[in-house]
């Protein structure tokens, strides 16, 4: 196997990866049946899934109450490195009665009952939450995505304790992209990278995001991690399905050999300037030394008030304030306006006096896309990259709106196949439908069961 020592340190010294030995692994399956089961949300499955590979590296487990108030009020674990999120494991408060802190152990399972890890429990304790989402998101409104899923939605009880991992979690779609932080530092060592910039991304990429994540890999010399967030996004966003397509036919836009895909299983908390120091902590443990933070970096947006909940470029300032103990330089990036009359994307801070500069919101794309309306040449490249939408679709004049947006256009005019009635469809938000695209389907690799045409 080839060395990764040249390779950027993980944060806190070591790549944490918490699932056991085949032998501990067998063990632990034995005494299950002695132990209280807790059946794991997604947004917890994607915390455990990071927790086990190495990318929440250092932390060992769901975070016990020290930790907690550390990161909540400080941004710091208890032992003084800089973490800017809670990584907590909600329960129920039946659930929490029934825990003996220091004695109890918990099977988590999967939304089938697969038992992934085990949780030790240490701690078992009734958070503030509405203090929670003030000190970590800066708001009590409800809406902002993160402090309504603390407040409204998340369980009333925290449980802490370290983990020892059974398995991963399993996925069904591109297996060859998933990779985990110790695989993907392997994959930086076989190709010789030692330089690595990553570009964390929600969205579709168009040609303004190719512009700017190749200036920003040429301006600090090193190659390109392209690595979005497949896990829970904000509500509303381009399902992730149509998204990793667009990624996968972009990368011939860029030099062979200068770029990589990888997706992470993360759920986001739109948490702004504290979430764009997280994705840069998780970054490094998967081997990446620089990382891009744009324009209003992981923010949910606008409050009930129509103001902003960050500021622009409030992610840079507070990003460049720790970053030496982040341990990961910042490559600063303006948001990528295009001059029509030179045909090129530049940052809008570089526009010459008098040039015409066009632009599209992500807000406004998406409702193009909704409404079927055209997407202009100069923004996208024309085929799916661009609008997710399959080769040759022409909209109609009248088109009725359509959702949910870009899966709507995917699956629209797609030869279908009916699963036979105890199957269903893996397509995530759709696990009640009875029917997929075939086109995408040929090879059963979006479905939890085997379907009943596979051809």
């Amino acid at each position: 196997m080839t060395s990764t020592s040249h390779l950027i340190h993980a944060h806190g010294g070591e790549l944490v990866q918490l699932i056991a030995p085949a032998e501990r692994s067998a063990e632990l399956k034995a005494h299950s049946r002695e132990w209280p089961s807790w059946d794991l949300t997604p947004r917890q499955l994607c915390d455990l899934e990071l927790l086990l590979s190495g990318g929440f590296s250092p932390l060992r487990g769901f975070m016990t109450r020290k930790d907690y108030e550390g990161v909540c009020h400080n941004m710091q674990l208890a032992s003084g490195v800089i973490w800017p999120m809670p990584i907590t494991l909600d329960i129920d408060e039946d659930f929490a009665k029934t825990l003996q802190p220091g004695s109890s152990t918990i099977a988590l399972r999967d939304l089938e009952g697969v038992m992934l890890a085990v949780l030790h429990v240490e701690e078992v304790w009734q958070p503030d939450r509405q203090a929670e989402a003030k000190a970590v998101f800066g708001t009590a409104s409800a809406a902002h995505p993160g402090t309504d899923y603390a407040v409204n939605r998340a369980n009333p009880w925290y449980v802490g304790g370290k983990l020892e991992g059974v398995q991963e979690p399993s996925h069904y779609d591109f297996k060859a992209l998933r990779l985990t932080p110790a695989e993907l530092r392997n994959e930086f060592a076989r190709m010789g990278w030692r330089r690595v910039v990553a570009f964390q991304t929600r969205n579709p990429m168009h040609r303004a995001h190719q512009e700017l994540t190749f200036r920003a890999a040429k301006t600090v010399e090193a190659n390109l991690l392209i690595h979005p967030s497949v896990g829970m996004t904000k509500p509303g966003d381009v399902d992730y399905f149509t998204r990793v397509r667009c990624y996968q036919l972009l990368l011939s836009k860029y030099p062979a050999g200068t770029v990589k895909l990888s997706l992470l299983p993360l759920a986001m908390r739109m948490g702004g300037p504290r979430e764009a120091i997280w994705h840069a902590l998780i970054r490094k443990n998967h081997g990446v030394t620089h990382f891009i933070v744009g324009r209003d970096h992981a923010g949910p947006g606008k409050d009930t008030d129509g103001k902003p909940f960050y500021g622009p470029y409030e992610a840079q300032e507070l990003f460049k304030k720790h970053e030496k103990a982040i341990g990961v330089t910042m490559v600063p990036f303006n948001m990528m306006v295009y001059l029509e009359n030179q045909d090129v994307y530049v940052p809008d801070n570089e526009v010459p006096q008098g040039a015409r500069v066009l632009n599209i919101s992500g807000t406004e794309l998406r409702d193009r896309l909704n409404e079927g309306r055209d997407i202009p040449a100069w923004f996208t490249y024309g085929q799916a990259p661009g609008d997710g939408r399959p080769a040759g679709h022409h909209p109609r004049r009248r088109r009725r709106p359509q959702a949910p947006l870009l899966r709507a256009r995917v699956l629209q005019r797609a030869p279908r196949h009916q699963h036979s009635p105890d199957r269903l469809c893996g397509f995530r938000d759709h696990q009640e439908r009875r029917d997929c695209d075939l086109r995408s389907h040929r090879t059963v690799r979006f479905c939890t069961k085997t379907c009943a045409a596979d051809d």
